[in-house]
């Protein structure tokens, strides 16, 4: 029978939900596809405007999460959260820039300059302090990067011990795409474990063609969150790193008056020689970084259920699913008629597959060896903040989990012929991908966005830094349908529809047959995973592999 479309008002859900959870699990069959009607009720109640856009730690977000658990529930998974319950609530601080705060202040030669914030430089809120201030000596440290593989020691020859580092936003271009973005994210990273106290960023010219500075500035206007740990400090900002700033590259100019080197000489080197890389020197003087922040508390959950394995040696091992059920919330400019981000390809799509695979592994009669994860994610829009939580405070061992499948904005809107799994090239699941999807008439297509480095930009990168194996499948560019081009279909949605109130069901013709086929693909995924003698493996040549495997 077909399920019940859940557009319900919001005084209805509760009573919905609790009805759900009675049901007994269904039995088990032998065979089993995906339902396109099954995908069609999670996504139009997921997506739907009484839940808000789903924002961390909003009211639609917790209906969205009692959702699911009631959809665990009625499956008769076993809860995978914290305290025998099917939720991982996770503490979250959210900071907001106090107006007029934010100083920055070079001395040298006995003078004063002052940057005007909002026109020269810009900050983000600190997470850790109200207030917070430091002086230090400035050094060079290039783009600000250590990677002996491709040749890269910024720091090479410095001491930045109790100094602030300034350092060039972006990388050279001849790093490949997906390990140069993991490089360019754990850049404070490196800066804090080499002891320095605050980071300078230098816009550039090549980053004003991509995105102006005065578009970063409409940003320091948002607030900004990071989850809190068990010991009850921040996590994402170490406090170590007490100032930063993101410098306009005129203003800059001034930092290296009496420099080695020039910064328009630099820029002039980078501009004839994109892999080009400056290397690093001591300047003169030193720069007062100064700001104060405001700070609240909320809290918001992931979502977690387990079936069990049944094999004596393997059931202690975990494939998990993960997608991510938050998305943007209310639109703030009320100018607009519809103020909704109702996120249904974003990530309502990938949350109403997970829910269909997690049925197709139950009815299926299959007895898996392995264990299998179903793990919705809050907070990805902030920053992949829940999948971090998780990575951080895994609810199994995490040694237990040989590889994640990750489903985020799959755009159900053409009839795809191919997929393509962002990760493939890196470990043995890109065969796994390649053999589930030709079981429907699929191909495995190579990334044709490598610059985008999509592979760093979602959930699954955060196990990937714990160093398991993970794909994340998107629906490919090639169409089934004639002179339709798939590619085209998917980049009017990006442009037109993501992260815009018009990412909704009233917009969207969706494909369910699709849908049903990307489940389909996904579900064989998982089963040739979890019942694999072998668990995956990293590929010998793979930069990820070697840096992350034990």
């Amino acid at each position: 029978m077909k399920k019940l479309t859940r557009l319900l008002l919001p005084a209805a859900i509760a009573a919905t939900l609790a009805a759900c959870g009675a049901q007994e699990a269904p039995a088990k069959d032998t065979s089993v596809s995906a339902q396109q009607q099954n995908i069609r009720a999670h996504l139009e109640f997921l997506a739907s405007d009484d839940l808000k856009g789903r924002q961390t730690g909003s009211d639609g977000h917790e209906i969205a999460s009692k959702y699911i658990v009631s959809e665990f529930k009625q499956l008769g998974l076993e809860p995978a959260g914290e305290d025998g319950t099917y939720y991982q609530r996770i503490p979250f601080r959210t900071s907001m820039l106090k107006a007029d705060s934010a100083k920055m202040v070079y001395s040298a030669n006995g003078e004063e300059l002052e940057f005007e914030f909002g026109k020269e430089f810009i900050t983000g809120p600190s997470h850790h302090a109200e207030r917070s201030e430091v002086t230090a000596p400035l050094v060079f440290v290039g783009y600000g990067m250590e990677a002996p593989e491709f040749g890269l020691n910024d720091y090479e020859g410095l001491d930045v011990e109790g100094k602030i580092v300034v350092m060039l936003t972006g990388r050279p271009e001849n790093l490949p795409s997906e390990e140069g973005a993991h490089l360019a994210n754990i850049k404070d990273d490196i800066a804090r474990d080499k002891g320095a106290v605050g980071i300078i960023t230098l816009h550039t010219p090549v980053r004003e063609e991509v995105r102006k500075f005065e578009t970063s500035v409409y940003y320091t206007k948002t607030p900004r969150m990071t989850w809190m740990g068990p010991n009850g400090l921040p996590q994402g900002q170490e406090q170590q790193l007490m100032g930063s700033a993101y410098l306009d590259d005129e203003p800059a100019q001034k930092l290296f008056a009496n420099a080695p080197t020039a910064l328009d000489a630099i820029f002039e080197q980078i501009s004839e020689d994109p892999n080009f890389s400056p290397k690093g020197f001591e300047l003169d003087g030193s720069v007062m970084l100064a700001k104060e922040s405001t700070h609240e508390q909320t809290t918001s959950p992931n979502v977690a259920a387990v079936l069990p394995g049944t094999d004596p040696q393997l059931k202690d091992e975990y494939v998990v699913y993960t997608a991510h059920s938050d998305h943007i919330g209310v639109v703030k400019d009320m100018s607009s008629d519809d103020v909704i981000n109702n996120g249904a390809m974003d990530n309502a799509s990938g949350v109403s597959v997970m829910l269909e695979t997690a049925r197709m592994f139950v009815e299926s009669g299959i007895d898996n060896k392995r264990s299998i994860m179903f793990l919705s994610v809050t907070a990805e829009e902030k920053g992949l903040l829940g999948a971090d939580y998780f990575a951080n405070n895994p609810t199994v061992p995490l040694n237990s989990i040989v590889a994640n499948v990750n489903l985020d904005m799959p755009v159900l809107l053409y009839d795809f012929a191919d997929v393509i799994a962002f990760g493939a090239s890196h470990s043995t699941l890109g065969d796994t991908v390649t053999k589930a999807a030709q079981q429907y008439d699929t191909e495995q297509s190579p990334d044709p966005m490598p610059e985008q480095a999509i592979f760093t930009r979602s959930d699954h990168y955060t196990l990937v830094k714990k160093g398991i194996p993970a794909v994340f499948l998107m629906t490919g560019f090639t169409s089934r349908t004639e002179g339709e081009d798939g590619g085209e279909v998917w980049g009017k949605f990006f442009a037109e529809h993501y992260h815009r109130p018009s990412d909704d069901l009233k917009v969207h013709d969706v494909n369910y047959e699709a849908g049903a086929r990307f489940t389909n693909i996904n579900f064989e995924i998982g089963n040739e995973i979890a019942n694999a003698d072998q668990r995956p493996q990293w590929l010998e040549d793979s930069y990820f592999g070697k840096q992350f495997q034990e």
